[in-house]
């Protein structure tokens, strides 16, 4: 898989993808991550990539020309699967997504900045439109990151173990259960003694009990 990340504060994206599972995708082959400065593109002499709304308001708007000739520089190079625009008015970003997302070959994530980006560019390239929580932020590279993550470490080879993705909290449509480790007893506090029993059975009907016990108190709405 192949991810490029349009963005014009390529800074913000120099820490999330040098560690942890992300690198370990990298190192194998498995994934690539490129972060394009869209101020590279910009005709301005002063690089500027933003100006004032028509009809006026607050904030400035990202402008249509350097969005533009970046995707496009891209596309001559390769197909894309998805061009996706990262905004609070896009739809919410859930685990279904990520694996339908993990499946694909080639993505764009547009970062919006400012009060967004000219309607055009959401108009004749966005193919999809996300959004990971009902707030805003300063920019949308923390969510493009967000992304990356959650798509990168589905794909299979990236994990030491292929089958934790499958088990992870929203997979089934339930959170995860409450994990234990060893010692079984610290400061009076004990693991449950089913975990313990080597029964497997039971410990599936255990693990399924307290996932939607646990579903039930602290995200009722997935239960809808």
């Amino acid at each position: 898989m192949r991810i490029d990340i349009l963005t014009v504060v390529p800074d913000l994206l120099s820490g999330p993808f040098d560690h942890s599972i992300l690198k370990r995708a990298k190192e194998k082959g498995l994934a690539e991550i490129h972060v394009h400065n869209i101020r590279d593109y910009s005709t301005d002499k002063h690089k500027n990539v933003d100006d004032y709304q028509y009809g006026g308001g607050a904030g400035m708007v990202m402008s249509i020309q350097p969005i533009s000739d970046c995707i496009e520089d891209l596309q001559k190079q390769r197909d894309y699967d998805e061009i996706i625009y990262v905004t609070p008015d896009g739809e919410l970003f859930d685990q279904n997504t990520a694996n339908q997302l993990s499946l694909k070959g080639n993505i764009i994530i547009l970062c919006g900045h400012y009060k967004g980006v000219d309607e055009r560019i959401r108009q004749h390239f966005v193919t999809k439109e996300i959004s990971i929580g009902s707030y805003v932020l300063s920019g949308g590279e923390l969510a493009a990151a967000v992304i990356a993550d959650s798509v990168v470490r589905l794909i299979p080879g990236v994990l030491n173990d292929e089958t934790s993705a499958l088990t992870d909290s929203f997979q089934d449509g339930l959170l995860s259960p409450p994990v234990y480790t060893r010692p079984a007893e610290y400061k009076g506090m004990k693991v449950p003694e089913v975990l313990l029993s080597g029964n497997f059975k039971k410990i599936e009907e255990f693990r399924e009990k307290e996932a939607l016990r646990r579903t039930q108190e602290r995200r009722p709405d997935l239960l809808d």
